[in-house]
């Protein structure tokens, strides 16, 4: 055993539990703990701009490869509280990150003291746990517990606080000895898998909707698997998007009531069985429930029991890791197919890849000014297969779904339930830090990127290089679509007259080349659909060569509808349907799947 201060046993520990990279900032109630890092060496930490930004900094490094736990770090009082977005967005979707403030000293946590607020309480409906440690002798077993809890069951964030006193205060801690504490998911049984495939096997039309669990275990090779060995279509949620290639012949297309494909929703639509693989059943996924349930049957399998029966009761439930109930299936599968029972559904996948080849939005717009859908045309051809997309909320979001490309798991890196403004950039430096030999896209409206545009400045000074794609319509686009249910547009603008800028796009208001600039980094500013590819192909080259973020802001019309409803029966479409193969020149063809 040694003596040590309880912050250098907290280094200790994120070392061996393999959290090495933070972000965030020191403040006098955190400091004990940068000295400790600093003392040590071997943990990486990201000089964020704004707290908040720290945490998704720490949100879309957790994201980018698997085992991946992000760590954000600030002082006391507000530090905490510009976490909470954070810890909500993680939460939402299943991420594990690891939250450290900096607390008062406890003999003054209920005098009011300078930036004393019960953090952990604040904290504790967005977290898996949250605590204030009030022993210094808890600090190890607090960690080791943390540790444990974001990576059981379904993934989620912690919160630890930490008095000033306690971090300083002397323990005994002996880190050779020290473990991580077991992790052991839930795990499909023989009896369970085989019930699935029996009910697959009465279907005639089977569907395989696979979700953001098959990510977070790591399962997408297991997934690709099982559905070539049974022939049946998968469509991907928006968290689950690249776990199967979009280019796979049993690729179907996502489906939603705004993130989606028309092949994907035609296909589900006329599907008769659908199992779903650690996914939610969110609403933007199914849209009104009657139409979404009606005609089929539901198989549920997911890590988290409390999210069965949450949304509807399905026909059959297992609680199980994505990637233990694949290895069960396919384990079935096989033993099945050796005896000659094997399932196959290879007609109706050949049905599915035809819908991939027809059913297509128009992207090869000529117009000025620029149509979104050409901006998304243009991504796919400059950027290809390797890409990793980040992105949020918003038309930019929506239309990035309905129209861009994943190829690989982790590719597509979304905040899908929170939707917070401003998570892209920070997001996409935090998925930076973690890919440094990958092209990293961010894709944002005007609006997210104005959000936390401030920690564009972070990738200039540590040198993170990513592409940002800001598609500007100088308006909060999805919630002007939203009131014309309403018969309005209020308070949803963001252009005026700019007595700085120049040019067509003086009128659009905020200057993002000037700002981005003056942060650090290099832009550029494209007007004409002509020039939108050579303008992200030099970006991505500019990016790496110089390691800084570089930002391509596209000068929209102003106003686009983009295709969404309430139902997957009732998706407005506001824009032509491309008729022929140049209308679309990215779209995906048919793909022959053999008999």
């Amino acid at each position: 055993m040694t003596r040590m201060r309880a912050v250098d046993a907290i280094a200790l520990i994120l070392e061996k539990e393999g959290a090495v990279e933070t972000f965030g900032l020191p403040g006098a109630a955190i400091n004990p703990l940068y000295s400790a890092m600093k003392a040590r060496g071997g943990i990486r930490h990201t000089l964020a701009r704004h707290v908040e930004g720290a945490s998704h900094m720490a949100d879309g490094y957790t994201r980018a490869a698997p085992g991946n736990i992000g760590v954000c770090i600030g002082t006391s009082g507000p530090a905490g509280t510009d976490m909470i977005t954070g810890l909500y967005a993680a939460q939402a979707d299943s991420q594990p990150i690891l939250c450290i403030t900096g607390q008062a000293p406890v003999a003054v946590l209920d005098k009011e003291d300078f930036q004393a607020v019960g953090i952990s309480a604040i904290a504790e409906p967005v977290t898996k746990m949250a605590k204030t440690v009030l022993e210094s002798a808890q600090v190890p077993g607090t960690f080791q517990k943390a540790f444990q809890l974001m990576r059981s069951s379904r993934p989620g964030p912690v919160l630890i606080d930490l008095p000033l006193d306690v971090q300083q205060a002397e323990i005994e801690f002996d880190i050779d000895t020290y473990e991580p504490l077991p992790v052991t998911p839930p795990r499909a049984t023989e009896a369970q898998a085989e019930k699935i495939l029996d009910m697959l096997a009465e279907a005639e039309r089977p569907l395989i909707v696979a979700g953001g669990g098959v990510l977070n275990a790591d399962a997408a090779d297991e997934l690709v698997e099982l559905a070539e060995l049974l022939d049946i279509p998968v469509s991907p949620t928006l968290m689950g998007w690249g776990a199967i290639p979009d280019d796979h012949p049993l690729m179907a297309g996502m489906v939603g009531i705004q993130t989606h494909t028309r092949y994907g929703n035609a296909t589900f639509l006329d599907s008769d069985v659908v199992l779903g693989l650690g996914n939610r059943w969110a609403n933007r996924h199914t849209g009104d429930l009657e139409t979404y349930r009606s005609g089929r049957r539901f198989i549920h399998v997911d890590i988290e029991p409390t999210q069965i029966g949450r949304v509807f009761a399905p026909d059959y439930s297992v609680v199980s890791d994505a990637g233990a109930a694949l290895e069960a299936l396919l384990t079935a599968a096989r033993r099945r197919a050796d005896s000659g029972q094997g399932l196959g559904f290879a007609g109706w996948a050949r049905q599915c890849a035809a819908r991939k080849g027809t059913l297509h939005r128009k992207t090869h717009f000529d117009d000025v000014p620029i149509k979104p859908q050409r901006v998304y045309q243009e991504m796919n051809a400059a950027f290809g297969r390797e890409v990793t997309y980040v992105t949020t909320i918003g038309l930019s979001q929506i239309a990035g779904a309905q129209m861009l490309h994943a190829y690989r798991p982790r590719s597509w890196i979304n905040a899908g339930q929170a939707g917070p403004l401003g998570w892209t950039g920070p997001a996409a430096l935090g998925v930076a830090r973690a890919l440094p030999d990958t092209t990293v896209v961010a894709l944002s409206g005007d609006y997210d990127f104005q959000f936390m545009v401030e920690e564009l400045a972070v990738g200039a000074q540590h040198r993170i290089p990513y592409v940002h794609v800001v598609v500007n319509n100088s308006y909060l686009g999805l919630i002007r679509q939203a009131q014309r249910g309403f018969d309005m547009d209020f308070e949803v603008s963001l252009a005026f007259d700019n007595i700085n800028a120049t040019g067509d796009s003086a009128g659009y208001g905020v200057d993002h080349v000037a700002v981005a600039e003056g942060l650090g980094c290099q832009a550029v500013r494209v007007e004409a659909p002509e020039k939108i590819r050579g303008a992200l192909e030099d970006a991505a080259r500019r990016a790496e060569a110089n390691r800084v973020p570089v930002v391509v802001e596209v000068i929209l019309e102003r106003v686009t509808n983009v295709s969404m409803g309430t139902s997957l029966s009732a998706i407005n479409e506001f824009e032509p349907m491309a008729e022929r193969p140049e209308d679309a020149p990215t779209a995906l063809t048919a793909l022959a799947v053999p008999e």
